[in-house]
This record gives structure tokens, sequence and C-alpha cells, in this order.
């Protein structure tokens, strides 16, 4: 570690924490509004830590970051409105069983939900790589505090997915088809991402 890094030292500690922190939180809640929003302070509680290093590779990693979690965390708030506007709840329990009405929406739940855990090939999977492996080259017990986040991660994006794509709906209500124009909106988000996972180059 540099002179610089050491006196960022407590900025690195604090954000990994404040992520960690955060991603726990995401477990506990049952807004999925509140869920999301939690989601994004955890991701940029690394993108602090990795700029903070100030290495080349920690500074690749967060920029590819803010860009892949920008659109991973719109496609989730969009995908949360749209099941919103037709169940009038955003508690998660409520709006379980969408699978068998909006079967299309589920499938681009599941393809955010792999863009929000960092799922091999995509760009989120190589900004995590980059931090992971700046943070290691930096300090190597700090692998256990990255460990344990992506572990939180996957769970509650789990969690998400499950409680409102899977099960059995408990709604009485008639619920409208999904449009045209809501799953453009929904591919303009996934579709870039996608190719821009094939050339991660072009942002970093």
């Amino acid at each position: 570690p540099t002179l610089k890094t050491n006196t960022f030292m407590p900025f690195i500690v604090l954000s990994m924490w404040g992520a960690i922190l955060a991603s726990l939180t995401c477990l506990q809640q049952t807004d999925l509004k509140s869920l999301i929003a939690y989601s994004s302070i955890s991701h940029m509680g690394m993108v602090i830590a990795a700029l903070s290093l100030q290495t080349q590779w920690g500074l690749m990693g967060a920029m590819t970051m803010m860009i892949a979690h920008g659109f991973t965390s719109s496609a989730l708030f969009c995908l949360a409105n749209i099941t919103y506007e037709r169940t009038q709840t955003r508690i998660m329990i409520l709006t379980r069983g969408l699978h068998n009405i909006l079967p299309m929406t589920t499938m681009w739940w599941l393809l955010a939900c792999l863009t929000n855990i960092a799922t091999p090939p995509t760009m989120n999977f190589t900004s995590e790589l980059l931090i992971i492996s700046s943070m290691f080259n930096w300090c190597p017990t700090t692998i256990i505090m990255f460990g344990l986040l992506m572990l939180i991660t996957a769970s509650y994006t789990l969690h998400m997915f499950l409680s409102t794509q899977m099960g059995i709906n408990t709604l009485n209500t008639y619920i409208q088809p999904t449009h045209s124009r809501e799953h453009l909106l929904i591919s303009l988000h996934i579709i870039p991402l996608m190719l821009i996972s094939m050339k991660p180059e072009l942002v970093m």
C-alpha cells in the first residue's frame, strides 16, 4: 500500500462496511422499491472503496460498475413500477405468482436479477472482478468482506425474484397484460448492457 492509499484506508473500510450493512438491510425489506434503492447504496460502497485505492484497475472497476449498475438499477426500478401499476402494492409477498400471469415480464426480471448479482459474462461481473483484484492486491483479507458482500447480494436478489414471481398469486384483482412500450423500455436497458458486456473496454 502507498502512503496515499493508507491515508484513505478509513474510507475504504467504512465504505465496505457500509456496503455490507446496506446489503443486510436489503434482506429485511418488504417494500420492493426500498430493496432496490438499498441495493444501489451497497454497490456504491464498492465504488467508493475502488476509487479510494487510486489504482488503474480500481478506477476501471469503479467506472464500469457505475455504468453497469446504472442500467441494472434503472431496469429493476422500471420492472418494480410495471408490477406496482398492476397490483397497486409494493409489498413483495402480495405480488407473488406473476410468472403465471406475465411470463415475459418474469424473463426480464430474471435477466435483471442475474446482472444484479454479477453473473458472468455481464459487465457487472467484469467490474466486480476488477475491484476485487485491486482490493486483494492492496490487502488480501478484504476478500472476506467481498465474499460476504457477494453472498448477501445473491441472497436478497434471489429473495426479490422468488417473492415477486414464484408462488401462488393471492390478489383477486384483474391484472392487465404488459404493453409493447414496457417491453421496449426494459429491452433498452438490458440489450445495451449485454452489448457492452461483449466489449467492456469501451467503458474502461
